[in-house]
């Protein structure tokens, strides 16, 4: 989930001083961020999700993640509930894509059966949170178009700030705002804006930590609802990268025995 977001310029910094149009500056910054993130093989890491509603009210699970990175496509991601005990065993699988839908199925212990996520339900939250199925794949390129809109302040860095438009059908999103820091190329922050063009979410990023001496991952991530006045965050630790995943590691027919 949104792990292509980092970003390198070194080799094509040169030609951003070429005339560009917004479009095609906001094309080449996404595409090089997807280049520089290549090559991580696979990775592991504990989350866990701490659910606030508009009361304050929290409510905490604990979740595995599994991510294998496939070539000439989007990369292959698990996550295993472990806690409370009504979501134990609850596990997800999504096959990401370009424009072509993300393939993604559900293991309900409860019911004891594999679900398949309907295309056209993406937009639906993910087990109560305030993050959608569709947040939950790989961001590949395809899945936009992209306008540049502006460098500004985040944080103590500037960032550039690019605007992403679904191109894949049946999201719930006309549009994102996204602000990448100009020294690491590391997501900041996110606008999602609902089928109305009305702000609907803001995700924000940080502690981020670099593995292998390129990788970078945060440490948290937390989405507030704008609208009904949710949000979810997630703490990420124990990242662990090349662990030896493989394609069988990731097939729905195992979800009901993953462990």
């Amino acid at each position: 989930m949104f792990k292509k977001i980092t970003l390198a310029l070194l080799i094509t910094w040169p030609f951003l001083a070429i005339a560009q149009t917004a479009e095609e500056k906001g094309l080449q910054i996404a595409k090089a961020a997807d280049a520089y993130d290549q090559g991580f093989v696979d990775f592991t890491a504990n989350m866990q999700m701490i659910l606030k509603n508009k009361k304050g009210e929290v409510s905490k699970r604990q979740i595995r993640i599994r991510t294998l990175e496939v070539d000439g496509d989007g990369d292959k991601s698990m996550s295993i509930f472990d806690e409370p005990a009504d979501v134990k065993g609850t596990a997800m699988l999504t096959y990401s894509h370009g424009l072509k839908p993300d393939d993604q199925w559900l293991y309900l212990p409860a019911i004891k059966r594999v679900k398949r996520i309907n295309s056209r339900n993406k937009s639906g939250p993910f087990m109560g949170s305030e993050f959608a199925f569709e947040d939950l794949g790989s961001q590949e390129v395809e899945k936009y178009s992209y306008k540049y809109l502006r460098d500004e302040a985040c944080e103590d860095r500037q960032c550039f700030v690019i605007e992403r438009i679904p191109a894949y059908k049946f999201s719930g999103y006309t549009r994102q705002q996204v602000w990448l820091d100009q020294q690491d190329y590391r997501l900041m922050k996110a606008d999602f804006y609902d089928r109305k063009n009305e702000l609907l979410k803001t995700l924000t990023a940080s502690d981020y930590q670099q593995y292998l001496g390129r990788y970078w991952r945060p440490g948290k991530m937390e989405m507030i609802n704008h609208q009904n006045g949710k949000s979810t965050t997630l703490e990420w630790s124990d990242y662990r990268f090349k662990t030896g995943l493989q394609d069988r590691d990731f097939k729905s027919q195992t979800l009901k025995r993953v462990r």
